[in-house]
């Protein structure tokens, strides 16, 4: 659904400023680097059993966050690949007014308190200004018709999810581009997916997205986009900053067994979750293929455990089509029965999940039921017994301020929803003048496998909230349960005690 965020937060906000031409250095805040007294003295750190540095005890580097992104078109930059095996190389498409730049991948997560190290920077190249973007066809598709500029190699870069800073000789006129490198096999982790499908449903680059068109009217939207192009808005970073980077952070401070992947992998290679004992949909998470879907509701059925920290997951019925660089990098979605596959193939009709011809709403796996936005409210506690929630000393009734927004969900036992599901934060609200609630659910399933919704769009960005409140409560009741979920399937542990329907009571808009 289209966001309008009433409440923004702090990484949207500081490139809003870097927007405005206001240099952004030493940001995102973070606590002092036990590492700097070691690299002050020349003390190696621990090396790990196999000599090696552990990854997350390597330095970190803070001022990968420092940039000023300029006119929209000074500096920016796709690749062509959205994810990648380590030693695999990615073509990198850059434009810029400067007359030089470069390239620095950082590895973006957690390093002693520092979010990010500089795993490999580029030569200095010669910047030109490419073409202007090109639109293709009735469904309005924006691609960058541009040159290769360099070439990535990858070789040694650590799994993760990476942000590539372009660089440019004039001061600090900066963007990025994000890319993730993939394990060859998520055996026995706990599998961290990137929302990319749904950052390039809005990223209206070249003057389209799959909500407007050039003239700012949903008449004139694309029905096709294409991953042929930077994103136009996080610096070039899409929504990973905000929604994704602060939950990356958290759960390699806790030392998981973890995996790495996109939205667009789970489409190409439903196998990748085959024996991962949990797959993390991060964030904004509303465009999915069937592909993806199934491939995830298998792994559930077979014992992975599944968590949405966001709403209106699953939300958007998406097909996938090749483009001039590759297959599957241009996403499709008619939003309504005009899509002409339907002629030939209804089954892949992109209109909502939960309308015809598929009927299918996002409940039967995300345990919840997209309801409403904009919203602001405050997120309620519902059981303080629940495991999830058990000696924080909250009480029922107890109010995280402004946790529940922009967008929500709701247990909805009028669609199919897995029993037991059990609500931990039952959040009454008011969205388009109606009275309606917010839920976080947890189920359990057969396989043993468990689910988790956070019921709100805001739940990621609420680890870094600048309440130490909420902040305490959402980063312990996340911990737990990616800690448990790494365990294995959790449902067995810590089944699921229903109470959905002291809850779950039809608000006066259904």
């Amino acid at each position: 659904m289209l966001r309008r965020r009433t409440l923004v937060p702090l990484a949207v906000l500081v490139l809003v400023l870097a927007g405005a031409g206001c240099t952004v250095a030493g940001w995102p805040p973070q606590p002092p680097d036990p590492t700097s007294s070691a690299k002050a003295t020349g003390v190696p750190m621990p090396a790990s059993r196999s000599g090696r540095l552990p990854e997350q005890d390597r330095p970190g580097d803070r001022d990968w966050g420092a940039l000023r992104v300029g006119a929209p078109h000074d500096v920016e930059g796709f690749a062509d690949h959205d994810s990648v095996l380590a030693g695999e190389p990615v073509r990198l498409y850059v434009s810029t007014v400067a007359g030089r730049f470069r390239v620095r991948a950082y590895r973006m997560g957690w390093y002693r308190g520092a979010r990010a190290r500089l795993v490999w920077q580029s030569a200095w190249q010669p910047g030109r200004l490419q073409r202007a973007a090109l639109v293709s066809g009735a469904r309005h598709t924006a691609w960058a018709p541009w040159q290769v500029s360099l070439v990535a190699p990858t070789a040694g870069w650590p799994p993760g999810m990476y942000l590539l800073r372009i660089d440019t000789d004039r001061g600090v006129l900066r963007r990025f581009v994000p890319l993730t490198v993939r394990d060859p096999s998520m055996r026995g982790k706990v599998v961290l997916v990137s929302a990319d499908t749904t950052w390039q449903a809005y990223n209206d680059w070249g003057g389209y997205s799959l909500y407007r068109g050039l003239d700012g009217t949903k008449q004139s939207r694309s029905r096709a986009v294409s991953f042929d192009r930077p994103y136009a808005y996080g610096a070039g970073a899409g929504d990973f900053i905000g929604s994704e980077l602060p939950l990356l952070a958290l759960a390699e401070q806790l030392g998981l067994p973890l995996g790495y992947a996109t939205d667009v992998d789970l489409h190409r290679q439903p196998e990748l979750l085959d024996a991962a004992v949990a797959v993390i949909s991060l964030g904004h998470d509303e465009y999915w293929s069937p592909a993806m879907r199934a491939a995830v509701t298998a792994a559930r059925d077979h014992g992975t455990n599944v968590a949405f920290l966001g709403a209106n997951a699953v939300f958007r019925k998406i097909r996938f089509a090749s483009s001039p660089l590759g297959p599957d990098r241009m996403e499709i979605d008619y939003k309504d029965a005009s899509d002409p596959i339907g002629r030939t193939d209804p089954a892949q009709v992109t209109t909502q999940w939960r309308e015809p011809p598929s009927n299918d709403p996002e409940s039967s796996l995300t345990g919840t039921y997209y309801r409403c936005n904009p919203v602001r409210a405050d997120m309620v506690v519902a059981d303080p017994s629940n495991w999830l929630l058990a000696g924080l000393g909250l009480r029922a009734g107890d109010r995280l301020p402004n946790v529940v927004g922009s967008e929500y969900d709701r247990v909805h036992l009028m669609t199919p929803t897995p029993r037991p599901i059990h609500i931990v934060f039952h959040s009454p609200l008011r969205c388009s003048g109606l009275s309606d609630a917010s839920d976080a659910a947890y189920y359990t399933v057969h396989s043993g496998a468990a689910g988790f919704n956070a019921g709100t769009s805001d739940w990621v960005t609420q680890l870094d909230s600048p309440d130490l409140e909420v902040r305490r409560v959402v980063t312990t009741v996340t911990t737990r349960l990616l800690e448990a979920f790494a365990a294995g399937p959790a449902g067995r542990s810590h089944p699921a005690t229903d109470n959905a329907d002291r809850y779950a009571h039809a608000p006066d808009s259904w």
